[in-house]
């Protein structure tokens, strides 16, 4: 009796736990930092090889490269023109192209792309403010 009594009530502090956590990426607090921005993917010929931040990178991975934003830094990029957005994580320098702020993750750039065929999207980034640091 005693088991049961402790694997239900383990049951039920995980089934709270995950419900804060959830709750938690929902009220995601943020600040703007850029608005009215251009982000563009990176090329799958990038996968397996080290970003700057010594990371191997996935294209299937909801990661970003910025000029100088610090590594690690959350995120929030939202599409302007249909207003999905993506939480990235900086992981690698650039983009090195005139006019672009933000190199995305494919998974990224197309969870929130309006044109699956479009090369670069005009966004609104903000730095998530992670309450854990």
């Amino acid at each position: 009796m005693n088991l049961r009594y402790s694997l239900f009530s383990i049951l039920i502090i995980l089934c709270f736990a995950s419900c804060k956590t959830a709750n938690r990426t929902k009220n995601t607090k943020t600040s703007l930092y850029k608005d009215e921005v251009f982000a563009c993917y990176y090329h799958n010929k990038f996968n397996g090889r080290k970003t700057a931040s010594g990371e191997v990178f996935s294209n299937s991975k909801l990661t970003a490269a910025h000029k100088t934003l610090q590594f690690d830094t959350k995120v929030k990029v939202t599409n302007i023109e249909n207003d999905k957005s993506v939480i990235v994580e900086i992981n690698d320098r650039g983009p090195f192209t005139k006019g672009l702020e933000i190199d995305l993750s494919k998974k990224a750039f197309d969870q929130i792309s309006h044109d699956k065929k479009a090369g670069k999207i005009q966004v609104k980034l903000e730095l998530v403010n992670d309450s854990k640091k």
